[in-house]
């Protein structure tokens, strides 16, 4: 398996130090990966802002760094605008996904990551299934003959579950759309990680990962003098290998399955040892680190 850092990691968001795309590059390359994942959207890789010969310089800064532009990940909600039905907000996020695509051709990257959709109060889960698979569907036929494959990511409500993520991959039915398939969001719902990573290899063009802890709640009952608990637990990212998601099972089930793709990382909540860049690049080496010890790389 080959290894990409994700550019979102060093975006500013949550607290966390901002690179430019330029000096996140010479970082990914620094400490040790093998690839980069772009965040397709401001403050890095939006399409707003990269014009061709921009496109054309961060390419061969890539190449010059003996690096690979793995994926441009989209940030996609195709439930979203149910209150506003006069907004074509579903066609305007496909055209945003084929300018990424576009621009993902520009910068040698040959995948655009998608999510899905939320589910929405008062909206049958069946319709939106459908809105989602019908939107996914258009993208794909709109960005295929740019020669890039979208990669479905298990991240929002619709189709979240490893069967539904498989069932609604068959239902897309489109060649050049692929899984993107992580291990936090079934562990963190209590999936068995092993056959659910089997499950989905099979269609996999690449992985992304973040480990986190479990913090519980609980909320005080001042007549009993005691707590009652809250669900969900909280969840705080920390350095690979220190929280609960048994990612040495999820890569045994990966390899049994026939995957060997790109393996990403990712830093895209508040963190464990906050968001210096220091901390950052801890956490990147750490990650690095725990594939070798697992002898994933």
């Amino acid at each position: 398996m080959k290894t990409a850092l994700f550019s979102v990691s060093y975006a500013g968001l949550w607290g966390q130090a901002r690179l430019d795309l330029p000096a996140f590059v010479d970082r990914a390359k620094s400490l040790g990966f093998q690839g980069v994942m772009l965040m397709g959207k401001r403050p890095h890789a939006s399409v707003l802002d990269w014009d061709e010969p921009r496109r054309l310089v961060l390419k061969q800064q890539v190449e010059g760094a003996g690096l690979r532009t793995t994926c441009v990940a989209g940030y996609t909600n195709f439930t979203a605008g149910r209150e506003s039905l006069e907004v074509p907000l579903v066609e305007i996020q496909v055209k945003y996904v084929e300018e990424l695509a576009r621009l993902a051709r520009g910068l040698g990257a040959p995948v655009v990551r998608l999510f899905t959709g939320y589910e929405a109060p008062g909206q049958a889960c069946g319709a939106l299934w459908t809105q989602c698979v019908e939107a996914i569907r258009m993208c794909a036929d709109r960005v295929a003959g740019l020669g890039i494959t979208l990669g479905l990511q298990n991240h929002h409500d619709l189709g979240l579950h490893t069967e539904a993520f498989l069932e609604m991959l068959r239902d897309i039915d489109r060649p050049n759309v692929r899984a993107m398939f992580d291990a936090w969001s079934p562990a963190l719902r209590g999936e068995d990680l092993y056959q659910a990573a089997k499950a989905a290899a099979p269609f996999m063009l690449a992985t992304t990962c973040a480990d986190y802890i479990r913090l519980p709640r609980f909320a005080f009952v001042p007549d009993l003098i005691n707590y009652r608990r809250l669900e969900p637990d909280l969840v705080r990212a920390v350095p690979m290998g220190e929280g609960c998601i048994d990612y040495r099972a999820f890569f045994r089930g990966l390899q049994d399955g026939g995957f060997d793709g790109w393996v990403n990382y990712e830093m895209c909540s508040p963190l464990r040892g906050g968001g210096s860049e220091a901390n950052l690049d801890h956490c990147a080496r750490r990650f690095l680190a725990y594939l070798r010890e697992a002898g994933i790389i």
